[in-house]
């Protein structure tokens, strides 16, 4: 195959260039070596955040009453497990601890650890705090009032009572979520299931925050979309900072398992008829050879290479225009 010179193609312009800087000055022509480096492909998606249905909790009484006091009384506010939601007043709760009180004064004179045993499951089963229970035989009291307490730390989502509020057994009174972890839902098209099986990472980021989220928890959901032949993926993220909410835009980047490549950069590849080539350094100085090469992106900058080239060989990286043209007047390929 034919070889081309450098000479050849700085020649025409040195002829009108006396007033100008040198060829050697303009044309600079740049190489590098063919490289084997470990690199994954990549895809970009787009999702929201989601509360993880795991993590919400309802607090929903087993017994009517009324609101005495509201401590949880603005929505969307945080609450620590463990903090007071709201007082409240119930018969039916009222009566259950008595009943428990008096079959522990019972049993002290006869002894009879069913019937106290029975007593302290009847207020178990109502959602009596622990402590409220363990304060009945401390105190030998029984107080009118009954406190329900955050069973997590999150966001109140829902509130559906106010001070002095009556209540049915069964009522919805608070939905708190834990954001501790959340849910990312991505759109992924059918011809991409391929490919997300085989994902072994993926990063997440938002517009909120600088910070990139990875993460190899992930699921697909078993239900195609028939209108837009999509399938969802959902992704769990950890947010101990509770950075994230639901809603939130998300840019998901999926990656395959890193594997050893022979590469390229774009800039020292170019494409003609169909055909891949680069420009390889010959045995003299100034001297370049077209070779034909087999190739596939690899990312936006990267290809690699498959075959027509071997890791160490010397190619052009930059003015392969300049020699483009001039190999294609003489015909070199």
């Amino acid at each position: 195959m034919k070889k081309l010179s450098l000479l050849t193609l700085l020649l025409p312009l040195a002829m009108f260039a006396a007033d100008k800087p040198s060829v050697e000055q303009l044309f600079s022509v740049e190489t590098l070596k063919v490289q084997k480096q470990t690199l994954s492909h990549s895809k970009k998606n787009y999702g929201f955040v989601k509360a993880d249905e795991a993590r919400i909790y309802e607090i929903s009484p087993r017994f009517s009453g009324y609101v005495e006091k509201l401590y949880a009384n603005k929505i969307y506010a945080y609450v620590k497990k463990g903090e007071p939601l709201v007082t409240l007043y119930s018969p039916e709760v009222y009566k259950a601890k008595e009943d428990y009180l008096n079959s522990y004064s019972y049993t002290k004179v006869r002894k009879n650890q069913g019937m106290l045993r029975s007593a302290k499951l009847k207020l178990e089963l109502l959602g009596v705090h622990e402590k409220e229970i363990k304060n009945v035989l401390k105190k030998k009291k029984v107080s009118p009032y009954t406190t329900i307490y955050a069973p997590v730390s999150g966001y109140i989502f829902k509130k559906n009572i106010v001070d002095g509020a009556a209540f049915n057994a069964k009522s919805r009174l608070f939905e708190i979520v834990n954001l501790d972890e959340v849910w990312v839902e991505t759109k992924i098209f059918e011809d991409d299931v391929k490919w997300i099986k085989k994902a072994s990472s993926f990063h997440v980021s938002f517009k909120t925050t600088p910070k990139i989220y990875k993460t190899q928890n992930k699921l697909l959901y078993p239900n195609l979309n028939p209108k837009e032949a999509t399938l969802t993926m959902r992704l769990r993220l950890q947010n101990k900072d509770n950075a994230l909410f639901p809603g939130m835009y998300a840019n998901v980047i999926s990656k395959d398992t890193p594997q050893e490549y022979l590469t390229l950069p774009q800039s020292a590849v170019i494409r003609k008829d169909g055909k891949y080539y680069a420009f390889m350094v010959g045995e003299y100085e100034g001297e370049y050879e077209p070779i034909e090469i087999s190739v596939k992106p690899l990312n936006n900058q990267t290809y690699i290479i498959q075959d027509g080239l071997n890791a160490g060989d010397e190619v052009v990286n930059n003015a392969l225009f300049m020699m483009d043209s001039d190999a294609q007047i003489n015909g070199l390929y």
